[in-house]
């Protein structure tokens, strides 16, 4: 069974795995170069992922990622117990700061959104689970906002087993201070660990 392989499929898989890269579109002459692949094979296997929603074409004929993969990952949550111990976190910071609170977590210089607590108010950074971005040149995981902020605190080692995870608050910056942001977030992060009974020396 292990051995049975479909190539077309085999195929399409490798062109999903191009999209796993900070650049978010690419030419059909990009996923040639990438995949080998001729073109005539890549429009046909772009045309089926398309049609499933794995990838989408802009105007100007360049690829990107579609809405299915995103719905698809939004279903991969944290462990229950990690979202336990962080979810009433978020919701707590959410309603102190009246700003978006969310778990990120950083892999191989992709920040992922894993847990999150919305604000109810139309006005504020829309965020969600399964959505992800490239690292700030400095490793942090902050996302660059037009007219906003988002300030981020590193998560201790015990509670980040799983990867570097971080807490982060985001939203327009006239109405999310950083200093009481930080102040925020601190206070969040020595609650986790006290929580999970970790040294506060311990680093992600």
């Amino acid at each position: 069974m292990a051995e049975q392989r479909v190539e077309a499929v085999e195929r399409a898989l490798k062109i999903l795995e191009v999209f796993d890269a900070p650049k978010e579109a690419f030419t059909l002459a990009d996923l040639a170069e990438a995949t080998g692949f001729y073109k005539s094979t890549l429009l046909r296997l772009l045309a089926s992922l398309e049609r499933f929603g794995y990838v989408s074409r802009a105007e100007d004929g360049r690829f990107s990622l579609g809405p299915t993969p995103l719905r698809l990952g939004r279903r991969h949550r944290p462990n229950r117990s990690l979202a336990a111990r962080v979810q009433p976190i978020l919701d707590k910071l959410c309603h102190q700061s009246g700003q978006t609170a969310a778990l990120l977590e950083i892999d191989q210089e992709l920040v992922h959104c894993r847990l999150v607590s919305l604000p109810d108010t139309s006005l504020r950074h829309e965020l969600h689970p399964g959505e992800s971005w490239p690292t700030e040149p400095d490793g942090t995981p902050a996302r660059p906002l037009s007219g906003g902020i988002m300030p981020c605190v590193a998560l201790n080692g015990a509670l980040a087993s799983a990867g570097a995870l971080w807490l982060s608050l985001s939203g327009p910056s006239g109405r999310l201070e950083a200093a009481r942001a930080e102040a925020l977030l601190d206070a969040a992060r020595l609650a986790l660990t006290a929580s999970t009974g970790q040294d506060e020396g311990d680093t992600p």
